[in-house]
């Protein structure tokens, strides 16, 4: 999240009628209407017509060494370190296909493997060269294939309890603020994160090690237009927040009253592109000193999302 170099912008207002009121705002609106990578692995895949795994609480997980391949294009991927691994083993959504890791690793962390995959036990080198260069996996790797996208439809439905809260990016690009960002989302509480098919990274390992588990906690969810998606989420009864920094409304106050918050963040070098700003229906900003110029996207979306579920 960056300042932006223009004049102060007051909040906006959808040119809907029925949003467009003098006085105070109501709290609800009703309902309304593969590419190679070097993270990833090719593998021969079998077909046995059984469907796969729903994500993020879908049906149970079948048992290894039968892979669901129908109408299934993706690429498995190498999750790698210990917390991200660990959440994929435990995670009934993500089918899984090797668990690779050092002997002094399955040492430690005897009795916290699951009986399935069998692990396989190789030198630090060897998993060095199953990974991209660089990574710091802790001694541990999980070949998974793709969580599965429920969509944006699936936000329509409203919880019984406590605050809505959903988080989309605007061409945030790097892997790790994302991964960094679910993180804090699965902390509190934020029920999913949405970013565009375009200008958005895959769900690497990088990403994944950054959440720390979060990926299998928070369904990361793809669209082709964040514009239109943000019209769907209005459809759904969401009050859209973009993060800027010129503006006179604090987060705090934005979403006093509202139960529904679908919190919009743009890159940290551009901000929110001025169509994403458009289709906010406020813009609102962090309580900051002013000594330093901006905060990085990760470490903005952390403190948005404390600012909304504090109250």
């Amino acid at each position: 999240m960056r300042r932006r170099k223009t004049d102060d912008r007051s909040p906006r207002h959808s040119s809907r009628s029925n949003r467009e009121e003098s006085g105070s705002r109501r709290p609800d609106r009703p309902n309304r209407e593969l590419r190679r990578n070097p993270e990833t692995h090719r593998e021969g895949r079998s077909h046995n017509g059984d469907s796969r795994p729903t994500r993020h609480g879908g049906e149970p997980r079948q048992p290894h060494g039968h892979p669901h391949r129908e109408g299934r294009t993706d690429l498995p991927v190498w999750l790698y370190g210990t917390h991200a691994c660990l959440a994929a083993l435990e995670n009934p959504a993500r089918y899984l296909r090797r668990l690779v890791l050092t002997k002094d690793t399955l040492h430690e962390l005897q009795g916290r493997l699951p009986p399935n995959p069998q692990p396989e036990v190789v030198d630090r080198t060897r998993l060095d060269s199953l990974l991209p260069p660089g990574a710091v996996h802790q001694g541990i790797a999980v070949l998974a294939d793709p969580l599965d996208d429920p969509g944006i439809e699936s936000l329509q439905a409203e919880p019984e309890n406590g605050r809505d809260l959903v988080l989309l990016l605007d061409h945030v690009t790097d892997p790790r603020n994302i991964g960094a960002i679910l993180r804090s989302a699965a902390a509190f509480g934020a029920r999913a994160v949405v970013i565009t098919d375009r200008h958005a990274p895959e769900a690497t390992g990088a990403l994944a090690k950054a959440a720390s588990g979060g990926l299998e906690v928070v369904p990361l969810i793809r669209v082709t237009n964040l514009a239109r998606a943000l019209d769907q989420l209005a459809d759904y009864g969401f009050w859209r927040i973009g993060l800027e920094m010129e503006t006179d409304k604090t987060l705090a106050e934005a979403v006093r009253d509202i139960r529904r918050v679908a919190l919009v963040l743009g890159a940290e070098d551009e901000g929110l592109r001025r169509l994403t700003r458009e289709k906010c229906d406020f813009l609102a900003k962090l309580p900051m000193t002013g000594a330093v110029e901006s905060l990085n996207v990760s470490a903005a979306a952390a403190v948005a999302l404390y600012e909304c579920v504090r109250g």
